[in-house]
């Protein structure tokens, strides 16, 4: 997989238990200026069965996030599928694939990562991250999960106020989404 840092987010996700939580902070940078501090980076599509999160700039975000809904939508909901098609879109369109972005996506049975380079990558250990403070909180997490009883969000929260405490482009100000999941 390319190594694209994005800096000015962390999107991470946890697949524990019965939950699968996608959280992202809410710091925008141009630079080294804190621009805002409370963008939501984090949504949830396709009747709110699908959560994805995204790293990159706004006007990237927007394009990947209607681009993946129409996806959702042809595909009936197929989460895989319909990754595989925006990643081939993503890749081969001259518009699109000067995005530099990551997206985090997940639904009720699976998590996945999207780059511009055409991955789609599901975590061998239900936890994921991407943008500027993404290693930190996905090794915030991974010990989490390992090494206590918490639950998805409540490890997802923590392990963000690690990488905020370590990333200077990451902040606790966190849009959290949550589902259910199947067992």
């Amino acid at each position: 997989m390319s190594e694209i840092t994005m800096r000015g987010t962390t999107i991470l996700t946890v697949r524990k238990g019965d939950q699968v939580v996608v959280i992202g902070d809410g710091q925008v940078t141009l630079g080294s200026t804190v621009m805002k501090g409370s963008a939501r980076k984090v949504r949830r599509l396709h009747d709110g069965k699908v959560i994805i999160g995204f790293a990159g700039s706004t006007a990237d975000a927007f394009t990947l996030f209607e681009r993946f809904e129409g996806k959702l939508k042809e595909f009936g909901g197929n989460l895989r599928r319909s990754a595989v098609e925006l990643a081939k879109d993503w890749r081969t369109d001259r518009a699109l694939r000067r995005l530099e972005a990551m997206m985090i996506c997940a639904d009720a049975e699976e998590t996945l990562v999207l780059s511009g380079s055409g991955d789609v990558i599901e975590p061998d250990c239900g936890v994921a991250a991407v943008g500027s403070g993404g290693k930190f909180a996905e090794s915030a997490a991974l010990a989490l999960t390992r090494h206590t009883d918490m639950g998805a969000e409540e490890i997802g929260r923590a392990a963000m106020a690690i990488a905020a405490d370590i990333c200077i482009y990451t902040n606790d100000n966190l849009t959290v989404e949550t589902l259910e999941v199947a067992q």
